[in-house]
């Protein structure tokens, strides 16, 4: 297998894995939370927030190390929406991470999270946007892939 193959493999299964996190909490929050499910939540939250950074990581490297070059990926307007869609869906997990992590002393407690429903409401706002950019990202990258984009 070749550097190239396996850095793009790395790249989609990183990208399902975020898309799958993200799937996996958003079903979590729909019913009442327990200390299983709020820990369920924080675990994929945790998966969610490697395969991010993997999936950054390998990018990257796909982007400089591979042999279409920068230059072709920085020419690219598609390219550039989907970093910059990437961007702000990293951006917008901010707050339910935040969310997430302060139910850590109640877990600890064996204790369910005092969570507001409003709170649970906007974490799966939030989370349901993502999603739906995260589709947007899946779109534009066959587009990129065949050149539809390319900046004059």
């Amino acid at each position: 297998m070749t550097a190239t193959i396996a850095l793009a493999f790395l790249h989609h299964t990183a990208a399902f894995l975020v898309f799958a996190a993200l799937l996996t909490e958003l079903v979590l929050l729909r019913n009442e939370l327990t200390v299983a499910s709020a820990r369920s939540v924080l675990r994929m939250d945790a998966v969610y927030g490697v395969a991010a950074t993997v999936l950054v990581i390998v990018g990257l490297s796909r982007v400089f190390y591979t042999e279409k070059g920068a230059a072709y990926y920085f020419a690219s307007g598609t390219f550039l929406a989907k970093l910059l869609l990437f961007i702000i869906v990293g951006l917008m997990s901010i707050y339910p991470t935040m969310k997430f992590l302060s139910w850590r002393g109640a877990l600890r407690d064996q204790r369910v999270p005092a969570v507001e429903p409003a709170t649970i409401r906007t974490v799966r706002k939030i989370v349901h946007a993502e999603l739906t950019l995260i589709v947007i990202i899946l779109l534009l990258a066959p587009m990129m892939s065949r050149g539809i984009g390319f900046l004059g």
